[in-house]
Parts: C-alpha cells; sequence; structure tokens
C-alpha cells in the first residue's frame, strides 16, 4: 500500500469514500468545497498496483501543538486490511514532524482508535478552540462523538 498527500486528482474519490460512511451517519459529510479547503490536511491510501483510492484521513492543526485527526474512511471492500491503521500512523508521523504534541479524535468507532494507542477522554479536557466548528455541524449541540488523545504512538 502506498500512503501519500492527496491531491486534487484526489478530491473526486475523496469525497466518495466520506460521502459513503456519511450517508449511514458514521461520519460526518465534507462537502467538496471542505475538502478541497482541506487538500493539504489530507493522505491518501492507494494500492501499489493501482486501482485508486481505497483510505482517506485528514490532520487538522487545531490549536498550540495540537491537532485532530478527522474525516478518517476506507473503502468498505479494502476494510480489516491495515489501511486505516497505516494512514493513522502515517499521519501520526507527519504530525510528530511538525511538532505537535497532542493528537486527538472525535470518533463514533472507539475501538478503532483505541487498537492504536488513543484513550478516551471527556469532551470538556480539550481546549474550546477545538470545537469552533462544532457550531455547524447538524449534530450540535447533540454531539455523540467520543474523544480520545492519542497516549502513546502507534507501533
Amino acid at each position: 500500500m502506498i500512503y501519500r498527500k492527496a491531491k486534487f486528482s484526489d478530491t473526486e474519490a475523496i469525497y466518495r469514500l466520506i460521502r459513503e460512511y456519511a450517508s449511514t451517519g458514521v461520519m460526518l459529510a465534507r462537502s467538496r468545497n471542505a475538502i478541497y479547503e482541506t487538500l493539504r490536511d489530507m493522505v491518501v491510501a492507494e494500492p501499489e498496483y493501482g486501482g485508486g483510492i481505497v483510505g482517506v484521513g485528514g490532520l487538522h492543526i487545531t490549536w498550540d501543538a495540537m491537532a485532530e485527526i478527522r474525516s478518517m474512511a476506507v473503502d468498505p471492500s479494502a476494510t480489516r486490511q491495515g489501511i486505516g491503521s497505516g494512514i493513522v500512523k502515517q499521519l501520526v508521523k507527519e504530525g510528530r514532524e511538525l511538532g505537535v504534541k497532542t493528537i486527538f479524535t472525535l470518533t463514533l468507532e472507539p475501538e478503532f482508535f483505541a487498537s492504536l494507542g488513543f484513550v478516551e477522554v471527556e469532551k470538556e479536557a480539550l481546549p474550546y478552540k477545538v470545537w469552533k466548528e462544532c457550531i455547524d455541524c447538524p449534530r450540535y449541540p447533540d454531539c455523540n462523538e467520543i474523544a480520545m488523545v492519542l497516549s502513546k504512538d502507534p507501533e
């Protein structure tokens, strides 16, 4: 599997992956515009032999040495192959290279993130700066996502 920074040519594939999961309520939808605006945050996974994008995830800088892993999606036909874990490892590595000290996620899939060294925390433990985008969320103020912080880097 090849993990690389997303390019403009990946936008439609990223949009389709996220839309598929968002349609089931497992993750928040992202507009094409939002994907374009955060394209530099994104890492994609594609098979070495080609065939297109099979996974995506983003590392969004939110505050002083703090970043959020978000927009994690793996093509349903390619799950349970370590692709999501590979994306998270790539994003953590990138974050550490930038000097990020705290990596967190808001998720409906806590078991996946726990398997990578994340621990559940109270949402209130995260700085208010993290919540600036929540006001635009369709789930606000009844958010059911679980806040998790990386306690040890995945191996």
